[in-house]
């Protein structure tokens, strides 16, 4: 059965709905009566948070549509012009709806009387994030669900200049602007009414090129290693192959049934390079050409995940971590100079190479969008494969330029007779081997993860897999001034740090464990005492 105020609601959003499709799925279940299949649908407007909008495509207010995205729109207009800005950038990758959503926003923007530029075909976010600059832009916009599920898309909002007292410098959107937004979205209360405009610029090749051009600058000596290259079905590979070209290095080997943009991502169960079986077929290529190297960037191409043949274990991929300390090391043995930051999700390492090399170091809290804040970054990573190893180009992640620079550093190893696993024992020998491992747990329902959280700061546990909690840190009432986010970080003996936080984008529960031991067996048989007990701990 549909309520009456169900009912109500339902009549008003066709009645504004630009999408005849989705307007008329909405009206065949008024129709039928079925209350069962519009309660979801109608469960508020889909949250507009620091990362934009993220959610399952569909009808409603709570799904992405055309009706959402035009509302979203409208909204940062109206945000814009109380800002005096004019001037923005549109991208978009290759998902359902992408296109759709960027011409939607294309003529609301327009008909508010903005100038607006729109990148010329599905590519990559920091293309995107590039353009933001380049172009000085006062605001940029990627039509992305990144490495959600085929069934998701989003939106991602950039700021060019100072905003809101925050200097933006063409980065992510941070509070208080994601709630000034936000207000200025629910303050639409009619789409149909608004004007729509046709006056774009369809950029061309200009600005691509120009990217192109600064990324190459960070691998100056390139070299014939094989590399094996998988864009996860999403937009990198041909920028990818550009980059690669004009820098000078051997033709990548693609992985052939996963170069091409797919928005049903058929090889994958999730397009996630994190997800265990995602690079399969990656490291199945890779062994077959005996390559030195495999690179996967994720459906938008931000994050960047690579693989390396272990002699002790073989083909396997490294962990988030490991390449973010591949990285700090070398930036800070070449070019150590600015500032590094981290996540404080991340691995603790990167803060020792910072010291032992005498570079300053800040920690932030989880997302790339507060590393970019950080001035003079010389280098940014958060472990779930986000870096950024050349932040004058783009204030963001960019797993692009990440995969070129580390295909400069095993290039530069390798003609010293090392890999990157050399390089990462040196630093293990110098700061103790640090073993992280991140446990997630897909929930049906957000509510359990608040909950668990809740009996978890009343409750604190006085053990964890038998060994002893020594403290626990709120993360909502932080003492390092940070500013508070929903988690925790709990500490035991032996200095293991646990954080238990919601994810940002996705319905889970994630976990981080760090252990710092002699060596990486060592590390091995503590995460290995703590995994099973923990995810009973996070389950029960």
């Amino acid at each position: 059965m549909i309520s009456a105020e169900l009912r109500s609601e339902v009549e008003a959003w066709i009645a504004d709905d630009p999408d005849l499709v989705t307007a008329a799925l909405l009206q065949s279940y008024l129709d039928k009566n079925d209350g069962a299949s519009l309660a979801p649908l109608f469960n508020g407007f889909l949250q507009f948070g620091t990362a934009g909008l993220r959610g399952p495509i569909g009808a409603g207010p709570s799904c992405m549509n055309r009706a959402v995205v035009g509302r979203t729109a409208a909204g940062l207009a109206r945000y814009m012009s109380k800002r005096g800005m004019k001037k923005v950038v549109i991208g978009r990758d290759a998902r359902y709806g992408s296109e759709d959503y960027t011409f939607e926003s294309a003529e609301i923007l327009s008909g508010a009387g903005m100038d607006v530029y729109i990148l010329p075909r599905p590519l990559p976010t920091p293309v995107l994030a590039f353009a933001t600059a380049e172009l000085n832009c006062d605001l940029g916009i990627m039509v992305t669900a990144s490495h959600n599920p085929p069934q998701d898309n989003g939106y991602k909002v950039y700021i060019g200049p100072d905003a809101d007292g925050i200097k933006y410098a063409s980065s992510q959107i941070i509070n208080p602007t994601d709630g000034f937004i936000a207000d200025e979205i629910a303050a639409i209360t009619s789409l149909k009414s608004l004007p729509r405009g046709s006056k774009w610029t369809v950029l061309g090749e200009d600005v691509i090129t120009e990217y192109i051009n600064r990324t190459i600058k960070i691998a100056p000596r390139p070299g014939d290693i094989k590399i094996v290259y998988t864009a996860m079905h999403g937009v990198g590979t041909e920028t990818v192959q550009r980059v690669f070209n004009h820098a000078g290095f051997a033709t990548l080997i693609l992985v052939d049934e996963q170069c091409t943009p797919d928005p049903d991502f058929p090889t994958v169960a999730f397009p996630n390079p994190e997800e265990p079986g995602a690079i399969d077929l990656a490291l199945a290529k890779a062994r077959d050409f005996g390559a030195d190297l495999v690179i996967a960037n994720d459906p938008d191409a931000d994050r960047c995940a690579a693989a390396v043949n272990d002699p002790h274990v073989g083909w396997r991929m490294l962990r988030g971590d490991e390449l973010g300390v591949i990285f700090g090391e070398w930036i800070a043995r070449t070019r150590p100079s600015g500032i590094f930051g981290n996540s404080i999700v991340s691995s603790s390492a990167l803060k020792k190479i910072a010291a032992h090399y005498s570079v300053d170091f800040q920690e932030v809290l989880t997302g790339f969008k507060w590393l970019a804040k950080i001035e003079d970054l010389a280098f940014g990573y958060e472990e779930a494969i986000g870096y950024a190893v050349d932040s004058k180009t783009v204030n963001d992640k960019d797993g692009i330029s990440a995969a070129l620079f580390l295909a400069q550093i095993a290039t530069d190893l390798k003609r010293d007779g090392l890999t990157l696993l050399d390089l990462l024992d040196e630093v293990w020998s110098r700061h103790g081997f640090h073993g992280t491992e991140q446990i997630s747990i897909r929930v049906a329902d957000m509510g359990a993860i608040t909950q668990l959280l809740s009996t978890l700061r009343k409750s604190p546990p006085a053990q964890i897999a038998g060994i002893d909690v020594e403290k626990i840190d709120d993360l909502n009432n932080p003492s390092d001034g940070l500013p508070p986010t929903d988690g925790l970080r709990i500490w035991l003996a032996g200095g293991i740090r646990i954080i238990i936080r919601p994810s940002g984008t996705e319905a889970k529960m994630k976990c981080y464990i760090e252990v710092t031991t002699k060596n990486g067996e060592e590390a091995t048989d503590l995460l290995n005492k703590l995994r099973d007990p923990l995810k009973k701990f996070l389950t029960q």
